[in-house]
Protein backbone atom coordinates (compact mmCIF):
# COMPACT_ATOMS: atom_id res chain seq x y z
CA UNK A 1 0.00 0.00 0.00
CA UNK A 2 1.44 3.34 -1.04
CA UNK A 3 1.61 6.25 1.33
CA UNK A 4 0.36 9.69 0.32
CA UNK A 5 3.99 10.76 -0.12
CA UNK A 6 4.60 7.76 -2.35
CA UNK A 7 1.58 8.56 -4.49
CA UNK A 8 2.67 12.17 -4.82
CA UNK A 9 6.13 10.99 -5.84
CA UNK A 10 4.68 8.72 -8.55
CA UNK A 11 2.39 11.47 -9.81
CA UNK A 12 5.33 13.87 -9.81
CA UNK A 13 7.42 11.48 -11.88
CA UNK A 14 4.56 10.95 -14.33
CA UNK A 15 3.99 14.68 -14.77
CA UNK A 16 7.70 15.31 -15.30
CA UNK A 17 7.82 12.52 -17.89
CA UNK A 18 4.83 14.02 -19.70
CA UNK A 19 6.42 17.44 -19.63
CA UNK A 20 9.69 16.06 -21.02
CA UNK A 21 7.81 14.34 -23.85
CA UNK A 22 5.87 17.51 -24.64
CA UNK A 23 9.02 19.63 -24.63
CA UNK A 24 10.85 17.12 -26.82
CA UNK A 25 8.01 17.22 -29.34
CA UNK A 26 7.90 20.99 -29.18
CA UNK A 27 11.62 21.45 -29.74
CA UNK A 28 11.70 18.86 -32.55
CA UNK A 29 8.80 20.59 -34.30
CA UNK A 30 10.23 24.09 -34.00
CA UNK A 31 13.64 22.96 -35.25
CA UNK A 32 11.99 21.38 -38.28
CA UNK A 33 9.83 24.45 -38.93
CA UNK A 34 12.89 26.72 -38.89
CA UNK A 35 15.14 24.49 -41.00
CA UNK A 36 12.76 22.69 -43.37
CA UNK A 37 9.76 25.02 -43.36
CA UNK A 38 6.34 24.83 -41.70
CA UNK A 39 4.40 23.65 -44.75
CA UNK A 40 7.07 21.08 -45.61
CA UNK A 41 7.02 19.52 -42.13
CA UNK A 42 4.46 16.82 -41.37
CA UNK A 43 3.22 15.49 -38.05
CA UNK A 44 4.97 12.21 -38.91
CA UNK A 45 8.24 14.13 -39.37
CA UNK A 46 7.86 15.70 -35.93
CA UNK A 47 7.00 12.39 -34.26
CA UNK A 48 9.97 10.69 -35.91
CA UNK A 49 12.35 13.48 -34.87
CA UNK A 50 11.10 13.17 -31.28
CA UNK A 51 11.27 9.35 -31.47
CA UNK A 52 7.60 8.91 -30.58
CA UNK A 53 4.50 7.74 -32.45
CA UNK A 54 2.04 9.97 -34.28
CA UNK A 55 -0.52 8.92 -31.69
CA UNK A 56 1.74 10.29 -28.95
CA UNK A 57 2.01 13.60 -30.81
CA UNK A 58 -1.78 13.98 -30.79
CA UNK A 59 -1.91 13.30 -27.06
CA UNK A 60 -0.04 16.56 -26.53
CA UNK A 61 -0.98 18.76 -29.49
CA UNK A 62 -4.08 19.00 -31.67
CA UNK A 63 -2.20 20.21 -34.75
CA UNK A 64 1.05 21.65 -36.14
CA UNK A 65 -0.41 25.13 -35.66
CA UNK A 66 -0.85 24.54 -31.94
CA UNK A 67 2.81 23.55 -31.71
CA UNK A 68 3.95 26.63 -33.63
CA UNK A 69 2.06 28.98 -31.31
CA UNK A 70 2.63 27.18 -28.01
CA UNK A 71 5.52 29.41 -26.87
CA UNK A 72 4.08 32.70 -28.19
CA UNK A 73 0.85 31.95 -26.28
CA UNK A 74 2.91 31.38 -23.15
CA UNK A 75 4.52 34.80 -23.63
CA UNK A 76 1.11 36.40 -24.16
CA UNK A 77 -0.22 34.91 -20.92
CA UNK A 78 2.66 36.62 -19.08
CA UNK A 79 1.72 39.96 -20.64
CA UNK A 80 -1.94 39.56 -19.66
CA UNK A 81 -0.94 38.74 -16.09
CA UNK A 82 1.47 41.69 -16.02
CA UNK A 83 -1.23 44.12 -17.20
CA UNK A 84 -3.60 42.86 -14.51
CA UNK A 85 -0.88 43.43 -11.89
CA UNK A 86 -0.13 47.07 -12.78
CA UNK A 87 -0.97 49.71 -10.12
CA UNK A 88 -4.58 50.93 -10.49
CA UNK A 89 -3.66 54.63 -10.70
CA UNK A 90 -1.29 54.15 -13.63
CA UNK A 91 -2.35 55.66 -16.97
CA UNK A 92 -3.59 52.98 -19.40
CA UNK A 93 -0.88 53.38 -22.03
CA UNK A 94 1.84 53.42 -19.41
CA UNK A 95 0.37 50.32 -17.79
CA UNK A 96 0.53 48.45 -21.10
CA UNK A 97 4.00 49.74 -21.90
CA UNK A 98 5.46 48.82 -18.52
CA UNK A 99 3.68 45.46 -18.47
CA UNK A 100 5.38 44.44 -21.72
CA UNK A 101 8.83 45.86 -21.09
CA UNK A 102 9.09 44.92 -17.41
CA UNK A 103 7.78 41.39 -17.95
CA UNK A 104 10.34 40.75 -20.70
CA UNK A 105 12.80 38.99 -18.40
CA UNK A 106 10.20 36.73 -16.79
CA UNK A 107 8.89 35.81 -20.24
CA UNK A 108 12.41 34.89 -21.31
CA UNK A 109 12.88 32.72 -18.25
CA UNK A 110 9.60 30.91 -18.93
CA UNK A 111 10.50 30.37 -22.59
CA UNK A 112 14.01 29.12 -21.80
CA UNK A 113 12.58 26.40 -19.55
CA UNK A 114 11.05 24.92 -22.70
CA UNK A 115 13.16 25.93 -25.72
CA UNK A 116 16.27 28.04 -26.35
CA UNK A 117 15.53 31.74 -26.88
CA UNK A 118 17.34 31.64 -30.22
CA UNK A 119 14.95 28.95 -31.47
CA UNK A 120 11.95 30.93 -30.19
CA UNK A 121 13.12 34.01 -32.10
CA UNK A 122 13.71 32.02 -35.29
CA UNK A 123 10.13 30.75 -35.11
CA UNK A 124 8.92 34.37 -35.21
CA UNK A 125 10.55 34.68 -38.64
CA UNK A 126 8.83 31.49 -39.78
CA UNK A 127 5.46 32.88 -38.66
CA UNK A 128 6.07 36.13 -40.53
CA UNK A 129 7.04 34.32 -43.74
CA UNK A 130 4.35 31.60 -43.72
CA UNK A 131 0.91 32.86 -44.91
CA UNK A 132 -1.10 30.26 -42.97
CA UNK A 133 0.77 31.00 -39.74
CA UNK A 134 0.65 34.76 -40.24
CA UNK A 135 -3.12 34.62 -40.73
CA UNK A 136 -3.48 32.55 -37.56
CA UNK A 137 -1.17 34.94 -35.72
CA UNK A 138 -3.27 37.95 -36.72
CA UNK A 139 -6.46 36.17 -35.68
CA UNK A 140 -4.98 35.26 -32.31
CA UNK A 141 -3.63 38.81 -31.89
CA UNK A 142 -7.16 40.16 -32.36
CA UNK A 143 -8.40 37.82 -29.63
CA UNK A 144 -5.60 38.97 -27.32
CA UNK A 145 -6.42 42.62 -28.03
CA UNK A 146 -10.05 42.04 -27.08
CA UNK A 147 -8.96 40.43 -23.81
CA UNK A 148 -6.59 43.31 -23.01
CA UNK A 149 -9.24 45.91 -23.89
CA UNK A 150 -11.54 44.30 -21.35
CA UNK A 151 -8.82 44.42 -18.69
CA UNK A 152 -8.06 48.10 -19.42
CA UNK A 153 -11.76 49.00 -19.30
CA UNK A 154 -12.17 47.18 -16.00
CA UNK A 155 -9.12 48.97 -14.53
CA UNK A 156 -10.54 52.35 -15.56
CA UNK A 157 -14.11 51.63 -14.48
CA UNK A 158 -15.39 51.82 -18.07
CA UNK A 159 -17.85 49.84 -20.14
CA UNK A 160 -15.75 48.44 -22.97
CA UNK A 161 -18.77 48.42 -25.30
CA UNK A 162 -19.78 52.01 -24.51
CA UNK A 163 -16.37 53.72 -24.43
CA UNK A 164 -14.13 53.09 -27.47
CA UNK A 165 -10.88 54.18 -25.83
CA UNK A 166 -9.80 50.80 -24.38
CA UNK A 167 -10.14 49.12 -27.79
CA UNK A 168 -8.49 52.07 -29.57
CA UNK A 169 -5.58 52.03 -27.14
CA UNK A 170 -5.06 48.28 -27.37
CA UNK A 171 -5.38 48.37 -31.18
CA UNK A 172 -2.70 51.07 -31.25
CA UNK A 173 -0.54 49.02 -28.92
CA UNK A 174 -1.11 45.92 -31.06
CA UNK A 175 -0.12 47.93 -34.12
CA UNK A 176 3.17 48.84 -32.47
CA UNK A 177 3.84 45.16 -31.79
CA UNK A 178 3.01 44.23 -35.40
CA UNK A 179 5.30 46.93 -36.80
CA UNK A 180 8.03 45.79 -34.41
CA UNK A 181 7.71 42.17 -35.54
CA UNK A 182 7.70 43.15 -39.21
CA UNK A 183 10.69 45.49 -39.01
CA UNK A 184 12.63 43.10 -36.79
CA UNK A 185 12.07 40.14 -39.13
CA UNK A 186 13.17 42.24 -42.12
CA UNK A 187 16.35 43.50 -40.43
CA UNK A 188 19.80 42.05 -39.93
CA UNK A 189 19.82 41.71 -36.15
CA UNK A 190 17.55 38.87 -35.06
CA UNK A 191 18.42 39.04 -31.38
CA UNK A 192 15.93 39.49 -28.57
CA UNK A 193 17.65 42.73 -27.57
CA UNK A 194 17.06 44.12 -31.07
CA UNK A 195 13.34 43.34 -30.89
CA UNK A 196 13.07 44.89 -27.44
CA UNK A 197 14.90 48.05 -28.56
CA UNK A 198 12.59 48.45 -31.55
CA UNK A 199 9.48 47.95 -29.45
CA UNK A 200 10.65 50.47 -26.85
CA UNK A 201 11.40 53.05 -29.54
CA UNK A 202 8.03 52.59 -31.23
CA UNK A 203 6.07 52.68 -27.98
CA UNK A 204 7.81 55.93 -27.08
CA UNK A 205 6.40 57.48 -30.28
CA UNK A 206 2.74 56.83 -29.42
CA UNK A 207 0.96 60.20 -29.13
CA UNK A 208 -0.07 61.92 -25.88
CA UNK A 209 -3.80 61.71 -26.61
CA UNK A 210 -3.85 58.13 -25.34
CA UNK A 211 -1.03 58.49 -22.85
CA UNK A 212 -2.70 60.49 -20.08
CA UNK A 213 -5.02 59.51 -17.25
CA UNK A 214 -8.62 58.82 -18.27
CA UNK A 215 -10.35 58.97 -14.92
CA UNK A 216 -12.50 62.02 -14.24
CA UNK A 217 -13.04 61.35 -10.52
Amino acid sequence: MKTADGEHRVLGLRERKKQRTRDTLLRAALELFTTRGYEETTVDDIAAAADVSQRTFFRYFASKEEVAFFVPRLAESHIVAAVRARPPGEAPLEALRRAVLESWDTINEAVERIVPIDLHMRVYRVIESTPALLAAHLRRSAELEEQLAGIVAEREGLDVDADPRPRILVACFGGVIRVTERMWSAGDDFSLDAMRALMTAYLDQVGPALAGNWRTD
